[in-house]
């Protein structure tokens, strides 16, 4: 996993799609499914480790107004 693109297609195997209209609010969405797949077992912990980095660092830019 290296992109936004592939927490959203990891997210999507479990039938999940966020679309808020607001960049930080999927970001912040996303981190949430992240952690509630990790913690019903769904996904390994490489998989969790993985998509949590890349959304915080996202969150951090878009935070940033980037």
């Amino acid at each position: 996993m290296k992109s936004v693109y592939d927490v959203r297609q990891l997210l999507k195997q479990f039938g999940t799609i966020i679309y808020i209209g607001d960049r930080l609010a999927d970001l912040e969405m996303m981190e949430i499914e992240i952690r509630e797949l990790y913690n019903t077992k769904a996904i390994s912990k490489e998989q969790f480790m993985q998509a949590i980095s890349i959304l915080k660092q996202e969150i951090d830019i878009e935070s940033r107004g980037g």
